[in-house]
């Protein structure tokens, strides 16, 4: 079989349609990020998490002692985090700012004061 000019010209076309593609969606999807957080009476730990606007993240949770709540009605989150089990929650943020993340899932008397603050640079 033989190539021809007219065959050359749509090979070169389709790769170029290709590439350009490629640069407008990116080439690879980007891998998230693994963000571990765990609960416990009263607090979150880390207390504070520094994300990127658009990078995607796993939020791995997990609870030491009980079921915990996991919201932020800005965030568009809540998840109840069961004792003894992980769980990953994908995440993209899409716009800048601080974000409280509060336990919405009575845990005791402390309660009131477990949060986390997620801030989106």
């Amino acid at each position: 079989m033989s190539v021809t000019a007219r065959s050359l010209r749509w090979m070169a076309g389709a790769a170029l349609a290709l590439a350009a593609l490629a640069a407008v969606h990116g080439s690879a999807a980007v891998p998230p990020v693994v963000v571990a957080i765990s609960a416990h009476r009263f607090d979150f730990s880390p207390a504070e998490v520094t994300l990127e606007r658009g990078q995607p993240v796993i939020l791995r949770l997990t609870s030491l002692d009980v079921t915990h709540g996991f919201f932020s009605k800005q965030l568009g989150l809540d998840e109840i985090i069961e004792h003894g089990k992980t769980l990953d929650v994908p995440l993209t943020p899409r716009e800048a700012g601080r974000f409280t993340v509060i336990c919405n899932h009575f845990c005791g008397a402390g309660h009131g004061n477990m949060k986390l603050v997620i801030v989106v640079k």
